[in-house]
């Protein structure tokens, strides 16, 4: 019986300990796991025309990581320069994010991606639990700061891919030298054949502020392409006013179009309301497809219909003024 006693209170005692300090065994079983999943991935779809790196190359090439060019719930990025003395940034990944989806959702998405318009991956690092993204470095930053600061300064070309972003946002539009702007941060992003108009997506994803009602709600619509048109409208509208745009539908106020100083920018300012209340439509069949959008935005304000209220905002407030007159 004595026996069976310190038997029980060890098997009391492992259990409580397992609870509060899990094996270090299990945790390695579930990095493991991970590893394990995301190399069977990358077999499935290599050889891939993204090179592969350790983590021994991603010091290198960092410098230790000496200069920070940002930080987001994903990890940091950090300015680097490859053997061939190519100016890159590199996003090292946290270890405790997810299960590695957003590694694979990234590397899938634009590794065969070709397209002026998309950062390119030039890439990447899978060593153990270390992962990272290397991409071509845009020296301008991204449009953000450019959005927010003293600064403001579309090509429309086919992506051999569709490719369902579900983040476009100010924060995740890169600048080139020459200002060409470039999509970054893959990692929310599902690629959908072109033959398919509704992709399958469960919960809602992106940042407040740019999410689709159709993402928190099948009642709205199905999850399209569609879906990344309400971002973009959302974003443009952040351009125009130059403030995050989170609230505004709900604030009885408007835009405060502070960037117009002649009757050229008047014009490309109302044209770009416009167009962006289009994107902004509750219904995902009322939006514009992107190539419609480009029409818009290099034709005629004339010709621009005044779209309806996104009946989301509230009764007593208009998102703008656009009367008659304008156009």
């Amino acid at each position: 019986m004595v026996a069976v006693g310190v038997a029980v209170l060890m098997l009391f005692a492992y259990c409580i300990m397992r609870k509060v300090f899990p094996p270090a065994f299990l945790l390695f079983r579930k990095e493991s796991s991970t590893h394990q999943i995301i190399e069977e991935f990358l077999k499935e779809h290599g050889p891939l025309p993204a090179a592969r790196y350790n983590y021994s190359d991603v010091t290198k090439m960092t410098n230790f990581f000496r200069n920070k060019l940002g930080q987001g719930g994903y990890g940091g990025v950090y300015k680097g320069k490859l053997h061939d003395e190519r100016i890159v940034a590199v996003k090292v990944l946290s270890e405790s994010k997810g299960d590695g989806e957003d590694f694979i959702n990234e590397v899938a998405s634009i590794s065969r991606t070709s397209h002026v318009n998309v950062v390119r991956l030039l890439g990447f690092c899978l060593d153990n639990s270390k992962k990272a993204l290397i991409y071509e470095f845009m020296p301008n930053g991204s449009l953000e700061k450019f959005i927010y600061e003293e600064k403001n300064p579309l090509r429309d070309d086919r992506c051999n891919t569709r490719i369902l972003h579900f983040d476009i946002r100010p924060h995740n539009i890169l600048l080139a030298d020459d200002f060409c702007p470039k999509i970054s941060d893959f990692g929310l992003a599902k690629i959908c054949p072109r033959k398919e108009s509704i992709a399958s997506v469960f919960g809602a994803r992106g940042t407040p502020g740019y999410i689709a009602p159709e993402l928190f709600s099948r009642h709205f619509g199905g999850v399209s392409h569609k879906s990344d048109v309400y971002s973009y409208g959302m974003m443009v509208l952040e351009m125009v006013c130059r403030r995050k745009n989170i609230k505004r539908l709900e604030l009885n106020q408007d835009l405060g179009l502070r960037c117009i100083k002649n009757e050229i920018d008047e014009e490309m300012v109302r044209k770009m309301t416009v167009v962006s209340l289009w994107c902004i439509q509750t219904d995902p069949l009322n939006r514009p497809a992107m190539h419609k959008v480009v029409e818009m935005l290099e034709g005629s304000l004339q010709v621009l219909e005044i779209p309806p209220k996104p009946f989301l905002s509230s009764p007593s407030t208009s998102p703008i003024n656009l009367s008659s007159e304008m156009l």
